[in-house]
């Protein structure tokens, strides 16, 4: 009986130790990180433009907070001089008309988010980790504007998900903490969130592959043919390359269209990529509080349709302006289910 136990033990810790070999060789992180946290494993709304602009918008990181977690929140950063003193900062902005008065990642982003991310560690709910997942998007790539991101989340990495820089490139399983953060394809970005680390030093911020945008009718393999990287680790797209008419002149929807975007998400799981389409709105051309016109399917049926093909297909991040609605249909699909959680609208608590 005695020999029994110990065959069992040595044949549960001889799985364990396959299962790990597995899930480093498939590039996805252990299974003691949570089911959801590799590609493929939960879709997420992806809270477009989630910041004031131009006098609107004021309430969307509310908005997308409300809306539940774990989420997918977008912030777009320009570097501003200041042209009475020439101190130059980061701001979150889309782009012109710049005042030097737009708010800053700390503030509108990382001390909003202060109570969620503290009460996380806290709790330790590991398998719903990352709780939020920040998009940047660098409007301009000065390379003093990534080496400013790059300090200031220096200042929060006790939050963020991480992975060591190996001498390989090869991916790395990441340290999960309640916030991912991602950016873009820039060469300029990988120079100085990546590129300029030592080995051993921890990456605090992963880029999006390459993907050829001169071949948006192309097959998936022709698109991006790039896995993962230790840096590069999720794949951004328009929608276009779904719909080639894009979103305001987009017609019915086929199974036809269907499958495309289906061998698009099936592709990127392959490589090990999460993937992201932006941005999908669906309204009347009247009501449009600061939301990009290009990006409207002109109806919430129209696209609601598209809404419920991506998470049927797996799709990573949903971008879209209209935060609630896509959260109602995010909290009753078996995709979300099990990871999402609502929470109250938390205190401001600035540093």
């Amino acid at each position: 009986m005695k020999r029994r136990v110990v065959q069992t033990a040595v044949l549960r810790s001889l799985l364990i130790a396959l299962m790990a070999l597995v899930f480093r060789w498939l590039h996805l992180p252990s299974p003691s990180l949570g089911a959801g946290f590799h590609p493929g494993g939960r879709v997420l709304l992806d809270a477009h433009n989630c910041y004031p602009s131009n006098g609107k918008g004021q309430a969307r990181m509310d908005r997308a907070l409300r809306s539940g977690l774990p989420l997918a929140i977008e912030q777009d950063l320009v570097w501003y001089t200041d042209p009475r003193t020439g101190r130059s900062w980061s701001i979150i902005s889309h782009g012109e008309p710049l005042t030097g008065h737009e708010p800053t990642l700390r503030d509108h982003f990382f001390e909003r988010i202060r109570p969620i991310v503290e009460d996380a560690l806290r709790a330790q709910h590991q398998d719903k980790w990352p709780l939020i997942v920040l998009n940047l998007d660098f409007k301009t790539n000065e390379p003093e504007h990534h080496k400013a991101i790059w300090s200031l989340l220096g200042e929060y990495e006790s939050w963020l998900s991480t992975a060591k820089k190996g001498a390989t490139g090869e991916a790395d399983p990441l340290q999960v903490r309640p916030v991912l953060v991602l950016t873009g394809d820039s060469p300029t970005q990988q120079s100085v969130f990546h590129d300029q680390l030592k080995v051993g030093e921890r990456l605090r911020v992963f880029g999006a592959v390459r993907w050829r945008s001169d071949r948006l009718e192309s097959s998936p393999e022709e698109i991006v043919n790039e896995k993962v990287t230790n840096y590069r680790r999720w794949w951004n797209n328009p929608w276009r390359v779904v719909e080639r008419e894009g979103q305001r002149n987009a017609g019915e929807w086929t199974a036809t269209d269907q499958r495309r975007l289906e061998a698009l998400v099936n592709h990127a799981h392959r490589l090990g990529l999460w993937i992201r389409f932006y941005t999908l709105n669906g309204h009347p051309a009247a009501e449009t509080p600061g939301w990009m016109p290009s990006y409207n399917f002109g109806s919430l049926q129209k696209v609601q349709l598209r809404w419920r093909a991506c998470i049927e297909a797996g799709v990573d991040f949903i971008a879209t302006d209209q935060y609630e609605s896509l959260s109602q249909i995010l909290v009753t699909s078996q995709a979300y289910r099990g990871v999402a959680s609502h929470v109250q609208e938390p205190a401001r608590n600035p540093r």
